[in-house]
């Protein structure tokens, strides 16, 4: 970009009180930071804007135009009151002033303007009390001014706030676009002739100053581009730079011990999942390492193939290190590794196979005795695979040789977590990484989010998995329902199955909760409803509706042998100690697979996404027994919650709801794994809507990158690069 001129502060171009409002109010700083503040809309002057989608408490700017003024006195002191009604053609407001007669003689019946302010309801009737507005003028000879700044065919409407209105943020950009020089373009010459796009220069003009519809839409267009271009070139480069790192090659020449396991399955594995296995298997051959997402829908098999590749590697005698973003699930990952090795499992031990290898668990919370063992079996390369939480991160564990490092579930890591066990590699090398996410990603999302790393998808589930039926279950509109629901509850415990009850909250005096931290806000006009907690309900339900169940607890507040304790009979309900139904928060989101669980009851449903809905009634039906999962709320009908829980009832395909859920949310909630530095760079580009956008940028960012990696024959892109790199929270893609 132009640092003489883009990075200027607003300060030295419009003054210092201008400058002010502008950074406190909408936080900006420089000239590209205002350039940058892009009108929202465009109004006709022949367009009057519908009064009727007004909302109470939204903050609105309305092209409006007079029908009728009066001034009286106010009743309960002295003063007056100015009322000018305003209108649409279909619809009308009342723009409310107090102790401001004189304005009589600008608000004349057929005069039109821009009113701004905060929408309310008196009597009935819509009103903005003391709006900040801009009349148009009655004639050309009146105020030429003013006849120029509102000239246009369009006229752009600002994101603005209480401090400023739009037309002084237009009045403001104009001081700019006055000044604005010929700027250095980091869209190459050759992308914009061959996509027939307008220079930078010309598109802050035309996006900030149209004539016509079509100016505005080619000045968007080439903006939009060139935000998800930047994007795609950073991502090229991470690409590349990931490509040069050296890594040892792990794939050996016999795999004895990958072979005696496959022997052992009891199931076969599906298309998908061999497929997979053979990609991860030649990128674990290669000198450079290994960046790959594995994604697949809830049950998909995403552990037995990331379990294949811990045991290539543990044959070519590396060590793989499984990391999880909870001690619940460390566990059962611990678990479920072990079982499914057997004898594998057994390196050294009585009953142990000639071909096998040790599994080392790695918690905070273990006591020292076992933790130094764990930690001298790691050292000394006993222990070929390692699952653990945060704790495997600390500076006193040290690994023989670690070559492979699989993270689960990995948006719930840091980057410089997962930073600090790659880098406990041997001898400068970088370990292989797999990062695996059981949330489906849309493809959009997939291409601006991972696009530096090769994306693997798991379709299909295994033999076996019967689909989980999912009911909504009103409060309010069928109470005998809820009454049924614990029958139900009873009747699955009859037969020996396991009962999940998922809450979203520990007890009754938490707001929220570690467990929980991304719940729904719930919707303006849902009705007051005390959340349902872990431990009253558990309660309730022991003395009431579950009488003579065995009712157990588990949230984030338990101590780690609790946790393992509750899990381990919960599991084996079969013993005298056993749990039937587990009141629980979202600590069993994922990755937690207890085979006899066929049911499972959320209560308050709507306070929770559409993403972890699908998460957590995956806990359910994973043993070849049918499941059911009922969602309990008190949404309206039609309400935006209510229609989330309808989604999430009528279908169990994973990637179509998280396309769904793309679609209905905010842009920056669907990007909240990423940090600031990539959501600030998206103003127009929505990668809900705009996927023909990002494959064109990709494309053309792969190839400007594959001919001039240093981006040395383009200094404007080169510059914008690394004002996007260089923001301190540029680190957005959520691993590394």
């Amino acid at each position: 970009m132009s640092p003489s001129f883009l990075r200027t502060s607003l300060t030295s171009l419009l003054g210092g009180k201008t400058a002010s409002v502008l950074t406190k109010a909408l936080g900006l700083t420089t000239v590209e930071d205002l350039l940058r503040h892009y009108p929202r809309r465009y109004a006709e002057r022949a367009e009057l804007t519908p009064l009727s989608t007004l909302v109470d408490g939204e903050r609105v700017t309305v092209l409006a135009e007079i029908r009728k003024v009066t001034v009286r006195p106010m009743r309960q002191r002295r003063g007056t009151i100015l009322e000018a009604v305003v209108t649409d053609g279909t619809d009308v407001m009342s723009l409310t002033f107090f102790n401001q007669k004189w304005r009589e003689h600008d608000f004349t019946v057929g005069r039109r303007g821009l009113f701004a302010g905060q929408v309310s309801t008196f009597r009935g009737v819509r009103q903005l009390a003391h709006p900040e507005f801009k009349l148009f003028p009655d004639g050309v000879e009146d105020d030429a001014q003013a006849v120029a700044a509102f000239a246009g065919a369009l006229i752009p409407i600002y994101p603005a706030a209480g401090a400023i209105t739009t037309w002084q943020i237009q009045s403001a950009v104009g001081v700019l676009l006055d000044q604005l020089p010929e700027l250095p373009d980091p869209l190459p010459d050759d992308v914009l002739a061959r996509l027939g796009m307008c220079s930078l220069t010309d598109a802050l003009r035309l996006v900030h100053r149209p004539s016509s519809r079509a100016d505005a839409d080619r000045a968007i267009e080439r903006l939009r581009f060139e935000e998800a271009f930047t994007l795609q070139v950073v991502l090229a480069l991470r690409r590349a730079e990931v490509m040069a790192l050296p890594a040892t090659r792990r794939v050996p020449a016999t795999s004895p011990l990958l072979t005696a396991f496959d022997a052992r399955l009891p199931f076969t594995l599906t298309e998908g999942q061999r497929a997979v296995a053979e990609t991860i298997e030649h990128d674990l051959g290669n000198s450079h390492p290994m960046h790959r997402l594995l994604q697949g829908d809830v049950g998909s098999g995403k552990t037995v193939v990331a379990l294949r590749a811990m045991l290539l590697v543990v044959d070519a005698g590396g060590q793989a290190a499984l990391l999880a973003p909870t001690e619940v699930l460390a566990a059962q990952h611990y678990r479920s590794i072990t079982g499914l090795l057997g004898p594998l499992a057994g390196r050294g031990q009585l009953g142990g196979a000639e071909v096998a290898t040790r599994v080392a668990l790695l918690t905070g919370s273990q006591r020292s005795a076992q933790r130094r063992r764990e930690l001298l079996e790691i050292v000394s390369g006993e222990a070929g695979i390692v699952v653990g939480t945060h704790a495997l991160i600390q500076e006193n564990v040290d690994f023989h040789d670690l070559a492979l490092v699989v993270v689960d579930e990995q948006h719930r890591f840091g980057v410089e977590q997962r930073a600090a066990l790659a880098a406990k590699a041997r001898d400068g090398s970088r370990p292989h990484v797999l990062v695996m996410t059981a949330t489906p990603i849309p493809r959009t999302v997939a291409m601006t989010v991972f696009g530096d790393v090769d994306v693997s998808t798991l379709t299909e589930l295994p033999a076996g998995r019967v689909p989980v039926t999912t009911h909504v279950v009103v409060r309010q509109e069928h109470p005998a329902h809820v009454a049924r629901a614990w029958q139900r509850v009873r009747e699955e415990a009859a037969q020996g199955h396991r009962v999940f009850v998922v809450c979203p909250r520990i007890a009754d005096d938490d707001a929220a909760h570690e467990d929980t931290p991304d719940l729904e806000v719930p919707d303006e006009d849902a009705p007051a409803v005390e959340m349902a907690g872990v431990v009253p309900l558990a309660r309730q339900l022991s003395d009431g509706e579950l009488a003579g169940l065995r009712v157990g607890v588990l949230h984030g507040r338990m101590s780690a042998d609790d946790k393992e304790d509750v899990m381990r009979r919960f599991a084996d309900a079969g013993n005298a100690d056993g749990i039937d139904v587990l009141v629980s928060t979202t600590v069993i989101e994922v990755g937690v697979d207890v085979g006899q669980a066929t049911m499972m009851v959320i209560m308050d449903a709507d306070r929770f996404g559409i993403s972890q809905l699908h998460q957590l009634r995956g806990r359910v039906g994973r043993a070849g027994l049918p499941g059911l999962c009922l969602l309990v709320t008190s949404a309206e009908p039609g309400s935006p919650a209510r229609r989330r829980l309808e989604a999430v009832a009528s279908t169990t395909d994973g990637f179509a709801l998280s396309a769904l859920d793309l679609e209905l949310r905010r842009e920056g909630d669907v990007l909240g794994s990423m940090q600031s530095g990539l959501r600030s760079s998206l103003r127009l580009l929505e990668v809900s809507r705009h996927e023909d956008v990002i494959l064109a940028a990709r494309a053309a960012a792969l190839e400007v990158v594959g001919a001039d990696p240093g981006l040395a024959e383009h200094p404007a892109l080169a510059d914008a690069v690394a004002v996007l790199r260089s923001d301190e929270h540029a680190e957005f893609l959520e691993k590394a």
